[in-house]
């Protein structure tokens, strides 16, 4: 059997490996803020269609309570 071709992800962590240890700092808090940013672009998107939800009617606002009573009608 021939050599396996390398992952993308294993040749960026062979790649990382290769630099030394503040440049490997420096790259984990890059990647680390680029997932916060990602994860709150996906929030504020989350957000932007509750509220176009609520907006247009096909949501509505309430306590747990309400969510239980909602949904106990619903059986």
């Amino acid at each position: 059997m021939g050599t396996k071709t390398p992952t993308p992800i294993q040749q960026a962590l062979d790649r990382i490996e290769g630099l030394d240890a503040e440049d490997q700092q420096a790259v984990i808090e890059i990647v680390r803020r680029r997932l916060v940013e990602r994860r709150r672009a996906e929030i504020a998107e989350n957000a932007r269609h509750a509220v176009q939800a609520f907006r247009e009617g096909r949501a509505q606002c309430g306590t747990i309570d309400d969510l239980r009573r909602d949904l106990a009608e619903d059986r």
